[in-house]
């Protein structure tokens, strides 16, 4: 004789969610837990940096830039725009700015 089980599929988990605001805390939690302390470069680093940076700008290539923001290490591509030295902004084409201190890695 076949069973007669018929899975209720999600419905049989829906008490697991009954706590209101739970599965926020929980997510909140995990974002706050995978932050990271600013990487310190080296003098050689910066060099480095400053030298892909150079040459990124006057050959106008597509670029990936390495940056910290918040806590996490980011990536975005595009080209240098422009360089704003009174300010310390990379301008990206894409209107990005980013603060030259938080650079961490140029890639080509």
């Amino acid at each position: 004789m076949p069973s007669q089980y018929i899975d209720r599929g999600i419905i049989k988990w829906a008490p697991f969610d009954a706590l209101v605001g739970y599965g926020a805390m929980i997510r909140e939690m995990k974002l706050r837990l995978g932050k990271k302390d600013k990487p310190v470069l080296s003098d050689d680093q910066y060099e480095e940096l400053n030298r892909k940076l150079s040459l990124a700008v006057h050959q106008g290539v597509d670029v990936e830039v390495e940056y910290y923001i918040d806590g996490y290490v980011r990536t975005t591509f595009g080209k240098i725009r422009k360089l704003d030295p009174i300010l310390g902004l990379i301008i990206l084409d894409t209107f990005e700015r980013i603060k030259a201190a938080d650079i961490m890695d140029i890639i080509y």
